[in-house]
């Protein structure tokens, strides 16, 4: 799990993983591609961390693929595909899928510029954060005639709708982080010298939940995007046949009899890894 360009620490049961190589941008470097499964298994297996926290050293938050490293050495166009897509396979789009089955909750603290897949990175998160500086940048088809990737498009439809998906992909604009949040893109826009503060505290927050709560917030969300309202009526109702059996059902109850603060059970008790 050691990687330089991932640096990863732990405090009072929040994990920060920051992508780490300031001077390029983080772009994701192969370097960088092969840190991002140790955040996965990092989280994984310690089951003392309740939230985690994403962020960028640096004056960017990830500004997408390597070009220079896609680009390099003779290589037929075909080939050249291929080697893309098969990294997405093993690597990337494993990360993004990882995150999202995470057992904790995940914040986005966007520091600055995320361009390209880390906009589907930063999107990957529960609650996204940025700073009023950064923006987000969508080259691939203007620039580079090729989709966005790392579940952008997915994240973007389902966050804005059609008409300002496709324009973000379609018209070359930086969407600034103010923009971001008043089109719900976004959670947040704070500024620059608060965003960690302010991540910290959502993520402390989010850290005192039930430890499935993160898991089934966002496959009841995901669920309604599709689902007709009698379908969402029966997912609900199905979560609830199992969810009001469960150790934190009743101390929520006590704790709300009793007139105090609700205290859940940690991952390991919960059996959630």
């Amino acid at each position: 799990m050691d990687n330089e360009f991932i640096r990863i620490t732990c405090d009072d049961g929040i994990a920060t993983a920051a992508f780490n190589d300031p001077e390029h941008l983080n772009p994701l470097s192969p370097q960088m591609q092969q840190g991002l499964a140790g955040i996965i298994e990092r989280v994984r297996a310690d089951t003392s961390i309740r939230a985690l926290v994403l962020t960028g050293e640096g004056r960017a938050f990830c500004s997408g693929a390597d070009l220079a490293t896609i680009n390099a050495g003779p290589m037929s166009p075909a080939a050249r595909g291929d080697q893309v897509a098969d990294a997405m396979v093993r690597v990337t789009q494993p990360f993004i899928l990882g995150l999202r089955e995470l057992p904790v909750p995940i914040v986005s603290a966007v520091n600055g510029p995320a361009a390209g897949a880390g906009v589907g990175i930063a999107l990957a998160a529960d609650i996204v954060l940025a700073a009023r500086s950064s923006y987000f940048y969508l080259p691939f088809l203007t620039r580079l005639g090729v989709v966005p990737d790392l579940g952008t498009t997915w994240f973007l439809e389902r966050a804005l709708g059609r008409a300002r998906a496709l324009r973000i992909c379609l018209m070359h604009d930086r969407i600034s982080a103010e923009e971001a949040a008043a089109w719900g893109l976004v959670a947040e826009c704070v500024n620059d010298g608060d965003l960690m503060g302010r991540a910290m505290q959502a993520a402390r927050q989010l850290a005192r939940l039930p430890a499935h709560a993160a898991l089934e917030a966002r496959r009841a969300i995901d669920a309604a995007a599709s689902n007709t309202l009698a379908a969402q009526l029966d997912y609900e109702c199905a979560r609830q046949r199992e969810l009001v059996g469960r150790a934190e059902f009743t101390e929520g109850v006590n704790a709300f009899a009793e007139k105090r603060a609700p205290v859940f059970p940690a991952r390991s008790q919960a059996g959630l890894d």
